[in-house]
């Protein structure tokens, strides 16, 4: 078994309060990986804190150059880094190593890069018109939310950190409790390159615990939840009553057609690929064949 992984809070590794765990436990092997903290609403309010006192601190005194300069700093390390962290994420998914190495670290590196180069390019300004002058003002929404599935745990919390700290937001993450390791390494990732204390917090935990904490709570006016339509329903729910932003990601029952007109072999392999890559757990794979009668 592994160290302990412990909730991120204001800039420091720490276990629940309550001091209870789960165990997290491999899906090829069911052996035991590692512990993680089994975070309720007072480490939420905990992390929540902190994210708030550090979004009017140094945090808010941050240019977009040195947030995106933040940002190409973790796509490097990343990528330094990148065996270690395929390693790590296809001991805790069951994913090939191949698969990790090839698809999920690459696309983290490239999500953090895009955003550093994509933030570069907005900014406020006057955009003059006859008679009129139109103002663009753009400002962070303040604290958000970040909950996250197994299915790609460091690609898919990438695509929401890097956005959310390139505007100047700071961040109450949740990663699913089955695939909970390289949300650490992450955050270890972000303190090493120089993340100011509280702008990125991680809270482990379960959904209904620790995440449904995190919607609720009044410091934190936006929800990102990438997950099944169930949860995604308490979710939207709970946010909208709170008039929170929120931002929904449920999957989806996607078909592959196949025409009377195409190449059947580079039509099989393609739908295969597309019903099967990364074990089917994709939210855009093919889940359904529409082939014409002809065929």
């Amino acid at each position: 078994m592994s160290k302990p992984i412990f909730n991120f809070i204001d800039g420091e590794f720490q276990p629940s309060g309550s001091g209870e765990t789960l165990d997290n436990r491999s899906s090829v092997s069911g052996d035991l990986l590692c512990t993680i903290p089994r975070s309720n609403a007072a480490d939420v309010d905990a992390a929540a804190q902190a994210a708030s006192r550090a979004r009017v601190g140094e945090w808010s005194r941050w240019t977009v150059a040195e947030r995106a300069d933040l940002l190409e700093a973790v796509a490097t390390v990343l990528e330094k880094r990148l065996e270690e962290i395929a390693m790590v994420e296809s001991q805790d998914t069951g994913k090939p190593r191949r698969l990790a190495a090839t698809v999920d670290v690459p696309r983290a590196v490239a999500n953090f890069r895009f955003f550093s180069s994509a933030v570069r390019q907005h900014h406020d300004g006057a955009h003059e018109m006859e008679a009129a002058i139109n103002y663009t003002l753009r400002r962070p929404v303040g604290t958000v939310g970040l909950i996250t599935p197994w299915n790609l745990p460091l690609y898919l919390l990438s695509w929401k950190t890097a956005p959310a700290l390139a505007m100047g937001n700071t961040v109450v993450a949740k990663p699913s409790e089955m695939t909970p390791m390289t949300a650490t390494l992450l955050a270890e990732i972000l303190q090493e390159v120089g993340l100011p204390a509280g702008v990125f917090n991680l809270v482990h935990g379960l959904g209904h615990e620790a995440g449904q904490a995190i919607v609720e709570h009044p410091e934190i006016g936006g929800i990102s939840f990438t997950g099944g339509t169930s949860t995604g329903a308490i979710v939207g729910r709970t946010a909208s009553e709170r008039f929170k932003k929120l931002s929904l990601e449920l999957g989806g029952k996607n078909a592959t057609i196949v025409f009377d007109d195409c190449d059947i072999d580079k039509t099989v392999s393609g739908a295969v690929r597309a019903g099967f890559a990364n074990q089917g757990q994709v939210c855009l794979c093919g889940s359904r064949l529409l082939v014409h009668e002809s065929i």
